[in-house]
This record gives structure tokens, sequence and C-alpha cells, in this order.
């Protein structure tokens, strides 16, 4: 029996269609369909995972002297452990919950990203508005209290929503299979979004580019404007274009992890569970760098500049640690 046939048994004993084992793959319904017929043959690692959701051995699938008389034996639980089987009931509640924090959690991004706007501006007041009214002191002051609550709020909002999503961790960092006509109707739903989706990317990275404009027209010559306006209007409008992307960014991601496709096939889930701890310990390293520096220069309105350069490093460092990551596995 060739690897085409074993493998339409073995789905059809599962009572599962080409678009269930597909969606379990990771992949498309037509991939299927061409190794079943013999018209292309399964990568390895494809081969690998399909003995993990068959529980059948690789040596199986891939000798053609071995006939279904012959399957082996289940592995032990330590080698290989049955997948986890998810309902239609816990798929639809999974994808409810998201879609119902997803904006809180986009607020809570969006309170970390506003919260030295006010430092700038009482800064940039200070030293070129308010004169004598209002003291570097005060201005620095204020502007520390307003970020650290802002910071304090926005945490909150994400450590108690990403509480509620808790119990579906597996999802993102556990193979699952779904059962049977599941993927169809989640598949279904994100169709449905995908319109969305692409909207909210293209209006938030406008506003991205946008917020820039101000900055590059008037406050590359006036230090006054730049800190005063400029920076703030950039600021703001890159947290609502980051708003858009983290709320599209959080529904369209369920999608996926129910599916199982992008970035959560079950390949690519230990190497984002390895690497996840990088966002979290990197911006709280540079909230410490900023507040360190615009402590000791005492130059609030000029430190910012720390923000956006962290960017840029953050997707530099994000995108090498990945390849690294990729390499080692």
């Amino acid at each position: 029996m060739i690897l085409g046939e074993k493998i339409t048994q073995l789905r059809k004993q599962q009572d599962w269609s080409q678009e269930d084992l597909a969606a379990q793959l990771g992949i498309s319904r037509q991939s299927v369909s061409k190794w079943e017929s013999g018209a292309s043959i399964p990568d390895l690692d494809k081969i690998v995972s399909m003995s993990r959701l068959f529980q059948v051995s690789t040596d199986y699938l891939l000798k053609e002297e071995m006939e279904t008389e012959a399957l082996p034996a289940l592995p032990p639980k330590e080698e290989a452990e049955t997948l986890r089987s998810v309902s239609l009931e816990e798929a639809t509640a999974f994808l409810d919950l998201t879609q119902k924090t997803a904006a809180k959690i986009a607020s809570g991004v969006a309170c970390c990203i506003l919260s030295p706007t006010a430092l700038i501006l009482l800064g940039g007041l200070s030293e070129f508005g308010a004169g004598n009214r209002l003291s570097e002191d005060a201005a620095a002051s204020a502007g520390m209290t307003i970020l650290l609550l802002l910071v304090a709020v926005g945490v909150a909002i994400l450590v108690s929503n990403g509480m509620r999503l808790e119990k579906y961790d597996y999802m993102e960092k556990e193979p699952f299979a779904l059962q049977h006509g599941v993927a169809k109707i989640v598949e279904k739903r994100k169709e449905q979004f995908a319109a969305t989706y692409r909207k909210c990317i293209t209006v938030g990275v406008t506003l991205c580019i946008v917020g820039a404009v101000p900055l590059l027209l008037f406050g590359t010559d006036n230090e006054a404007v730049a800190t005063i306006v400029c920076v703030p209007v950039l600021l703001l409008f890159v947290t609502v274009g980051v708003f858009l992307f983290v709320w599209a960014g959080a529904i369209n991601g369920s999608f996926e992890k129910t599916l199982q496709t992008g970035d959560h096939t079950p390949e690519k889930k230990e190497l984002n569970r390895r690497r996840s701890f990088f966002a979290g310990a990197y911006w709280c390293i540079i909230l410490a760098i900023y507040i360190g520096i615009s402590l000791y220069v005492e130059n609030w309105h000029r430190s910012w500049i720390i923000w956006p350069v962290a960017g840029v490093l953050f997707a530099a460092f994000y995108s090498l640690l990945a390849a690294f990551m990729g390499r080692r596995r």
C-alpha cells in the first residue's frame, strides 16, 4: 500500500474530510488531495505531524511493505500523547471570548503607547510655552505621574483580560485536533471577518505614516513645535493605528489558532512559546532606559526619540531571534 492510500485510509478511519486534515496540518485541501492521488509527496515534517495525528509510526507511512494489518501499536504515552480534541462548542466559546476581549486588550496597549505623551508635552511647555508658570520639576513630576498611571492601567487591562483567556492557552502552545466539521465553520467566520481585518491593517498603517508628516514638515526646524505639537500628534496617530492592529490581529489570530494555520501551526507553536518572553522584557527595559536617561539629562522633551528608535530595533531583534531559533530547531 502506497503512502497516498494509507493517508486516505487513516483519514477516513477518523471520519475526517480532506479539509479537516488540511486544517490540522496547516495546509490547503488541494495539498491533501495531491498526496492521496500520488501527485505529490508530503514533506518530512508533515509526515511526522500525520504520524502523531493518526497515532502510527512514520515507518508505517513511508514503507510500502507495511500493510494495514501490520499497523504498529499505539506509542507509549511518554513518547506521543493523544491529541486533545476540540469540539465546536469549545472553539466557538474561544472565538467569542477573544472577540469580547480584543478591544480591551487593544486599549491596554494603547495606554502604554500614550503614556509618555503627557511627559513630553509638559516638558515642552515648561521650556517653550508656559514660561515661569510651569517649572521643569513640576512638569517632570506631573508627566511621570501620568505616565506611571497610564502604564499601570494598561498593564491591569492586559493582565485581567489575559487571565480570562488563560484556559485556552493550549490553543497557542499545544497541537490539538478539531472535531469533524469544526474547521469549516471557523473558516467561514474567518472569511466573514477578512474584509474588516484588511481595512483595519490598511487604516492602521496609513495613520502611522500620516502621523509622522507634521513632524517632518514643521518640527525639523522648530523644536518648540516639534515637542509641544508634532510628537504628541505622532503618538496619538500611532496609538490609534496600533489599536486597530491589535484589535483586528487578536480576532484574526483566534481563527488561525483554532485552525492551526499561519504562525500557529504545530511546528511553529514551540518556536513562538520560546520567544514570547522577548517582547515583554524588551519594552520593560526600554521604559527603564527612557526614565533613567530622562532623569539624568533632565531633558524630557528630547529623550522621546528613544521610542521610535526602540520600535525599529524591536522589529530587527525580533526577526533575528526568530531566524536564530528557527535554525536551532
